[in-house]
Protein backbone atom coordinates (compact mmCIF):
# COMPACT_ATOMS: atom_id res chain seq x y z
CA UNK A 1 0.00 0.00 0.00
CA UNK A 2 1.41 3.43 -1.02
CA UNK A 3 0.17 6.31 1.04
CA UNK A 4 1.05 9.74 0.90
CA UNK A 5 4.09 11.08 2.69
CA UNK A 6 3.91 10.69 6.37
CA UNK A 7 4.27 13.23 8.75
CA UNK A 8 6.40 13.56 11.66
CA UNK A 9 5.94 11.59 14.76
CA UNK A 10 4.59 13.31 18.05
CA UNK A 11 7.10 15.02 19.24
CA UNK A 12 9.61 15.12 15.97
CA UNK A 13 9.84 18.46 13.62
CA UNK A 14 7.18 18.99 10.69
CA UNK A 15 8.11 16.99 7.46
CA UNK A 16 9.60 18.71 4.12
CA UNK A 17 5.97 18.64 2.11
CA UNK A 18 7.12 20.41 -1.06
CA UNK A 19 6.53 17.26 -2.96
CA UNK A 20 4.23 15.52 -0.62
CA UNK A 21 0.98 16.21 -1.93
CA UNK A 22 2.09 15.44 -5.71
CA UNK A 23 2.59 11.54 -5.24
CA UNK A 24 0.50 8.71 -5.44
CA UNK A 25 -2.00 8.04 -2.74
CA UNK A 26 -3.08 4.16 -3.67
CA UNK A 27 -4.78 3.38 -0.81
CA UNK A 28 -6.44 0.19 -1.12
CA UNK A 29 -9.76 -1.10 0.54
CA UNK A 30 -8.97 -2.85 3.98
CA UNK A 31 -11.11 -4.54 6.41
CA UNK A 32 -10.56 -4.40 9.77
CA UNK A 33 -10.32 -8.06 11.37
CA UNK A 34 -9.02 -8.90 14.55
CA UNK A 35 -5.70 -10.20 13.01
CA UNK A 36 -4.81 -7.14 11.88
CA UNK A 37 -1.38 -5.47 13.03
CA UNK A 38 -2.01 -2.25 12.14
CA UNK A 39 -4.79 0.01 13.38
CA UNK A 40 -6.08 2.12 10.49
CA UNK A 41 -7.48 5.34 11.13
CA UNK A 42 -8.64 8.01 8.52
CA UNK A 43 -9.76 11.97 9.28
CA UNK A 44 -10.18 15.26 7.18
CA UNK A 45 -8.54 18.57 7.58
CA UNK A 46 -11.70 20.93 6.91
CA UNK A 47 -11.11 24.26 5.48
CA UNK A 48 -12.62 26.96 4.00
CA UNK A 49 -12.18 31.01 3.15
CA UNK A 50 -12.14 33.16 6.05
CA UNK A 51 -14.54 35.90 5.96
CA UNK A 52 -12.10 38.12 6.24
CA UNK A 53 -9.15 37.00 4.88
CA UNK A 54 -6.68 38.45 2.77
CA UNK A 55 -5.46 36.85 -0.22
CA UNK A 56 -2.00 35.66 -0.84
CA UNK A 57 -1.48 34.37 2.83
CA UNK A 58 -2.98 31.33 3.59
CA UNK A 59 -2.19 31.93 7.47
CA UNK A 60 -5.04 34.95 6.94
CA UNK A 61 -6.99 33.61 4.26
CA UNK A 62 -8.26 30.24 5.69
CA UNK A 63 -9.38 28.83 8.29
CA UNK A 64 -9.80 25.14 9.54
CA UNK A 65 -12.44 23.23 12.04
CA UNK A 66 -10.91 21.40 14.97
CA UNK A 67 -12.97 19.34 17.06
CA UNK A 68 -12.42 18.76 21.03
CA UNK A 69 -12.48 15.23 22.46
CA UNK A 70 -13.40 15.48 26.24
CA UNK A 71 -12.28 11.50 26.94
CA UNK A 72 -8.63 13.10 26.22
CA UNK A 73 -8.84 16.89 26.60
CA UNK A 74 -7.29 17.36 23.07
CA UNK A 75 -8.08 19.57 20.34
CA UNK A 76 -7.45 17.83 16.92
CA UNK A 77 -8.88 16.96 13.32
CA UNK A 78 -11.90 15.30 12.80
CA UNK A 79 -10.71 11.12 12.44
CA UNK A 80 -11.37 7.57 13.58
CA UNK A 81 -10.82 3.81 13.09
CA UNK A 82 -11.89 2.07 9.74
CA UNK A 83 -14.92 0.28 10.45
CA UNK A 84 -15.40 -3.77 9.14
CA UNK A 85 -16.18 -3.51 4.82
CA UNK A 86 -15.12 0.12 4.80
CA UNK A 87 -12.45 2.23 2.70
CA UNK A 88 -10.48 4.83 3.99
CA UNK A 89 -11.94 7.80 2.34
CA UNK A 90 -15.31 6.51 3.64
CA UNK A 91 -14.32 6.33 7.09
CA UNK A 92 -12.75 9.57 7.06
CA UNK A 93 -16.14 11.31 5.37
CA UNK A 94 -18.21 8.77 7.90
CA UNK A 95 -16.21 10.59 11.24
CA UNK A 96 -16.63 13.77 9.58
CA UNK A 97 -20.10 13.99 9.74
CA UNK A 98 -20.14 12.01 12.99
CA UNK A 99 -18.00 14.40 14.61
CA UNK A 100 -18.98 17.92 13.07
CA UNK A 101 -22.07 17.41 10.99
CA UNK A 102 -21.28 18.18 8.04
CA UNK A 103 -20.96 16.57 4.19
CA UNK A 104 -17.75 16.94 2.98
CA UNK A 105 -16.22 16.45 -0.31
CA UNK A 106 -12.25 15.41 -0.06
CA UNK A 107 -9.72 17.06 -1.53
CA UNK A 108 -6.16 16.37 -2.13
CA UNK A 109 -4.96 13.37 0.22
CA UNK A 110 -2.47 14.83 3.12
CA UNK A 111 0.13 12.94 5.02
CA UNK A 112 -0.28 10.00 6.60
CA UNK A 113 0.21 10.43 10.31
CA UNK A 114 1.98 7.56 12.06
CA UNK A 115 2.30 6.54 15.83
CA UNK A 116 2.47 4.01 18.38
CA UNK A 117 -1.05 2.84 20.70
CA UNK A 118 -0.22 2.80 24.23
CA UNK A 119 -0.61 -1.30 23.82
CA UNK A 120 2.22 -0.95 21.62
CA UNK A 121 0.11 -1.24 18.31
CA UNK A 122 1.11 0.97 15.54
CA UNK A 123 -1.53 2.77 14.16
CA UNK A 124 -1.82 4.86 10.83
CA UNK A 125 -3.89 7.84 10.04
CA UNK A 126 -4.44 8.47 6.13
CA UNK A 127 -5.94 12.52 5.99
CA UNK A 128 -7.32 14.40 3.05
CA UNK A 129 -8.22 18.14 2.78
CA UNK A 130 -12.29 18.39 2.66
CA UNK A 131 -14.33 20.99 1.98
CA UNK A 132 -17.75 21.31 3.21
CA UNK A 133 -20.92 20.58 1.23
CA UNK A 134 -23.64 20.93 3.45
CA UNK A 135 -24.25 20.93 7.68
CA UNK A 136 -26.20 18.57 9.75
CA UNK A 137 -26.03 17.99 13.35
CA UNK A 138 -23.03 15.74 14.79
CA UNK A 139 -23.74 12.68 16.39
CA UNK A 140 -23.33 12.87 20.26
CA UNK A 141 -20.63 11.01 21.63
CA UNK A 142 -16.75 11.43 21.48
CA UNK A 143 -16.55 15.59 20.21
CA UNK A 144 -17.93 18.17 22.73
CA UNK A 145 -17.31 21.01 20.44
CA UNK A 146 -16.09 22.27 17.45
CA UNK A 147 -14.68 25.39 16.27
CA UNK A 148 -13.49 27.29 13.40
CA UNK A 149 -9.80 28.57 13.49
CA UNK A 150 -7.29 30.77 11.24
CA UNK A 151 -4.62 28.82 10.64
CA UNK A 152 -2.61 30.63 13.39
CA UNK A 153 -5.10 30.18 15.76
CA UNK A 154 -5.56 26.53 15.13
CA UNK A 155 -1.48 25.86 15.22
CA UNK A 156 -1.98 27.46 18.74
CA UNK A 157 -4.72 25.30 20.06
CA UNK A 158 -3.66 21.91 18.26
CA UNK A 159 -2.46 19.72 21.26
CA UNK A 160 -0.59 16.79 19.02
CA UNK A 161 3.01 17.88 16.93
CA UNK A 162 1.53 15.66 14.26
CA UNK A 163 -1.80 17.49 13.75
CA UNK A 164 0.65 20.67 13.71
CA UNK A 165 2.08 18.70 10.56
CA UNK A 166 -0.72 17.99 8.84
CA UNK A 167 -1.88 21.87 9.59
CA UNK A 168 1.95 22.84 7.88
CA UNK A 169 1.27 20.68 4.59
CA UNK A 170 -2.51 22.16 4.34
CA UNK A 171 -1.02 25.25 4.59
CA UNK A 172 1.86 24.89 2.19
CA UNK A 173 -0.43 23.92 -0.80
CA UNK A 174 -2.53 26.48 -0.04
CA UNK A 175 0.70 28.90 -0.63
CA UNK A 176 1.37 27.23 -3.93
CA UNK A 177 -2.57 28.13 -4.94
CA UNK A 178 -2.76 24.36 -5.15
CA UNK A 179 -5.04 23.55 -2.23
CA UNK A 180 -8.55 24.50 -4.31
CA UNK A 181 -8.65 21.44 -6.05
CA UNK A 182 -11.84 19.51 -7.86
CA UNK A 183 -11.91 15.71 -8.49
CA UNK A 184 -12.24 14.25 -11.97
CA UNK A 185 -12.86 10.24 -11.46
CA UNK A 186 -11.88 7.90 -13.96
CA UNK A 187 -13.93 4.60 -13.45
CA UNK A 188 -13.21 1.45 -15.00
CA UNK A 189 -16.75 -0.76 -15.47
CA UNK A 190 -17.39 -3.39 -12.63
CA UNK A 191 -16.88 -7.22 -13.53
CA UNK A 192 -19.05 -8.08 -16.60
CA UNK A 193 -20.36 -11.54 -18.15
CA UNK A 194 -17.56 -13.45 -20.07
CA UNK A 195 -17.01 -12.31 -23.38
CA UNK A 196 -17.73 -16.18 -24.81
CA UNK A 197 -20.32 -16.76 -22.44
CA UNK A 198 -22.51 -13.58 -24.04
CA UNK A 199 -24.04 -14.64 -27.68
CA UNK A 200 -25.83 -11.57 -27.90
CA UNK A 201 -24.20 -7.83 -28.88
CA UNK A 202 -21.51 -6.86 -26.61
CA UNK A 203 -22.61 -3.31 -26.06
CA UNK A 204 -25.56 -5.43 -24.21
CA UNK A 205 -23.25 -7.46 -22.38
CA UNK A 206 -24.28 -6.97 -18.28
CA UNK A 207 -22.90 -7.12 -14.92
CA UNK A 208 -22.76 -10.72 -13.07
CA UNK A 209 -23.81 -10.98 -9.25
CA UNK A 210 -19.96 -9.68 -8.23
CA UNK A 211 -20.46 -7.08 -10.83
CA UNK A 212 -23.74 -5.56 -9.03
CA UNK A 213 -21.83 -5.48 -5.54
CA UNK A 214 -19.03 -4.19 -6.80
CA UNK A 215 -21.25 -1.43 -8.30
CA UNK A 216 -23.47 -0.75 -4.91
CA UNK A 217 -19.81 -0.79 -2.96
CA UNK A 218 -19.19 1.97 -5.70
CA UNK A 219 -21.52 4.15 -4.92
CA UNK A 220 -20.14 4.54 -1.67
CA UNK A 221 -16.87 5.57 -2.55
CA UNK A 222 -18.02 7.90 -5.10
CA UNK A 223 -20.11 9.49 -2.54
CA UNK A 224 -16.38 11.20 -1.25
CA UNK A 225 -15.84 12.66 -3.90
CA UNK A 226 -19.73 13.35 -4.90
CA UNK A 227 -19.55 13.95 -8.56
CA UNK A 228 -22.48 15.57 -9.99
CA UNK A 229 -21.46 15.03 -13.33
CA UNK A 230 -21.27 11.40 -14.88
CA UNK A 231 -20.11 10.50 -18.18
CA UNK A 232 -20.04 6.88 -19.37
CA UNK A 233 -19.87 4.73 -22.33
CA UNK A 234 -23.53 3.84 -23.31
CA UNK A 235 -22.71 0.15 -23.05
CA UNK A 236 -25.04 -1.66 -20.66
CA UNK A 237 -22.34 -2.54 -18.27
CA UNK A 238 -20.80 0.96 -17.89
CA UNK A 239 -24.30 2.57 -17.61
CA UNK A 240 -25.09 -0.22 -14.37
CA UNK A 241 -21.71 0.66 -13.14
CA UNK A 242 -22.51 4.17 -12.18
CA UNK A 243 -26.35 3.53 -11.98
CA UNK A 244 -26.04 2.69 -8.22
CA UNK A 245 -24.46 6.05 -7.30
CA UNK A 246 -27.08 7.90 -9.75
CA UNK A 247 -29.56 6.52 -7.92
CA UNK A 248 -28.65 7.66 -4.78
CA UNK A 249 -27.14 11.33 -5.84
CA UNK A 250 -29.79 11.98 -8.35
CA UNK A 251 -26.99 12.73 -11.24
CA UNK A 252 -27.84 11.90 -14.21
CA UNK A 253 -25.76 9.62 -16.54
CA UNK A 254 -24.95 11.17 -20.13
CA UNK A 255 -23.58 9.15 -22.72
CA UNK A 256 -20.76 9.61 -25.33
CA UNK A 257 -20.58 6.57 -28.49
CA UNK A 258 -16.65 7.69 -27.99
CA UNK A 259 -16.06 5.91 -24.95
CA UNK A 260 -17.24 2.64 -25.94
CA UNK A 261 -15.05 0.23 -27.04
CA UNK A 262 -16.19 0.25 -31.24
CA UNK A 263 -16.19 4.07 -30.56
CA UNK A 264 -12.42 3.92 -29.56
CA UNK A 265 -11.44 1.40 -32.27
CA UNK A 266 -12.61 3.92 -34.63
CA UNK A 267 -11.77 7.38 -33.56
CA UNK A 268 -9.28 7.07 -30.25
CA UNK A 269 -9.17 10.88 -29.96
CA UNK A 270 -12.68 10.84 -29.43
CA UNK A 271 -12.28 9.28 -25.87
CA UNK A 272 -9.39 11.87 -25.54
CA UNK A 273 -11.50 14.94 -25.84
CA UNK A 274 -14.16 14.12 -23.81
CA UNK A 275 -12.02 13.28 -20.82
CA UNK A 276 -10.32 16.74 -21.38
CA UNK A 277 -13.51 18.67 -21.34
CA UNK A 278 -14.12 16.98 -17.92
CA UNK A 279 -11.11 18.26 -17.05
CA UNK A 280 -11.60 21.30 -17.96
CA UNK A 281 -15.06 21.44 -16.59
CA UNK A 282 -15.63 23.67 -13.33
CA UNK A 283 -17.20 20.99 -11.43
CA UNK A 284 -16.94 17.17 -9.90
CA UNK A 285 -16.61 14.71 -12.54
CA UNK A 286 -16.79 10.83 -12.95
CA UNK A 287 -16.18 8.87 -16.41
CA UNK A 288 -16.80 5.46 -16.85
CA UNK A 289 -15.61 3.19 -19.55
CA UNK A 290 -13.85 0.01 -20.33
CA UNK A 291 -10.21 -1.27 -20.23
CA UNK A 292 -8.94 -0.90 -23.87
CA UNK A 293 -10.57 2.93 -23.59
CA UNK A 294 -8.46 3.52 -20.51
CA UNK A 295 -4.96 4.11 -22.49
CA UNK A 296 -6.95 7.36 -24.15
CA UNK A 297 -8.60 8.79 -20.90
CA UNK A 298 -5.29 7.89 -18.77
CA UNK A 299 -3.16 9.86 -21.16
CA UNK A 300 -4.85 12.50 -21.44
CA UNK A 301 -4.70 13.04 -17.25
CA UNK A 302 -0.89 12.50 -17.77
CA UNK A 303 -0.58 15.15 -20.71
CA UNK A 304 -2.50 17.98 -17.86
CA UNK A 305 -0.25 16.33 -14.82
CA UNK A 306 2.70 17.33 -13.04
CA UNK A 307 6.25 15.71 -13.19
CA UNK A 308 4.84 13.54 -10.21
CA UNK A 309 1.57 13.16 -11.31
CA UNK A 310 2.87 11.72 -14.57
CA UNK A 311 5.33 9.31 -12.39
CA UNK A 312 2.50 8.23 -10.37
CA UNK A 313 0.13 7.33 -13.09
CA UNK A 314 -0.79 3.82 -14.35
CA UNK A 315 1.18 3.36 -17.41
CA UNK A 316 0.55 0.07 -19.07
CA UNK A 317 -2.83 -2.17 -19.52
CA UNK A 318 -5.02 -2.75 -17.49
CA UNK A 319 -4.40 0.91 -15.74
CA UNK A 320 -7.20 0.04 -13.47
CA UNK A 321 -9.04 -3.40 -12.07
CA UNK A 322 -13.02 -3.52 -12.47
CA UNK A 323 -14.69 -1.24 -10.52
CA UNK A 324 -11.05 0.53 -9.14
CA UNK A 325 -11.19 4.72 -9.52
CA UNK A 326 -8.52 7.18 -10.41
CA UNK A 327 -8.95 9.88 -8.68
CA UNK A 328 -7.37 13.07 -10.94
CA UNK A 329 -7.02 16.47 -8.37
CA UNK A 330 -7.52 19.31 -11.10
CA UNK A 331 -6.92 23.19 -9.87
CA UNK A 332 -6.81 26.18 -12.33
CA UNK A 333 -5.15 29.34 -11.70
CA UNK A 334 -6.60 32.57 -13.56
CA UNK A 335 -5.98 32.56 -17.26
CA UNK A 336 -3.85 29.26 -17.54
CA UNK A 337 -5.16 25.98 -18.58
CA UNK A 338 -6.38 22.97 -15.86
CA UNK A 339 -3.58 21.33 -14.31
CA UNK A 340 -3.70 17.74 -12.50
CA UNK A 341 -1.68 18.01 -9.49
CA UNK A 342 -2.28 14.77 -7.14
CA UNK A 343 -3.68 11.32 -8.36
CA UNK A 344 -4.46 8.50 -5.99
CA UNK A 345 -6.24 5.00 -6.85
CA UNK A 346 -9.18 3.23 -4.53
CA UNK A 347 -11.45 0.38 -5.14
CA UNK A 348 -14.49 -0.25 -3.73
CA UNK A 349 -14.62 -2.76 -0.94
CA UNK A 350 -14.68 -6.09 -2.19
Amino acid sequence: MTTPTPAAPQGGPPPDDAAAGDRLAQVLPIAVTASLAVELAAGIVCWRDAPDGRGGDPERSVEVLLVHRPRYDDWSFPKGKVEPGETLPECAVREAAEETGLRVRLGRPLPTVRYTLPDGRPKEVAYWSARALSGGRPRAGEVDQTTWLSVRAARKRLTRDDDAALLDALVGRAAERRLLTRPFLVVRHATARPRQAWTHADADRPLVAAGRRQALALAALLQCWSPDYLLSSPWLRCTETLAPYAASSGARIRTKGGLSEDGYARDPRKAARHAQRLVEREQATALCTHRPVLAGVVGTVARAGTDEVRDALPDEDPFLDPAEVLVAHVTRRSGQRPTVVAVERHAPHR
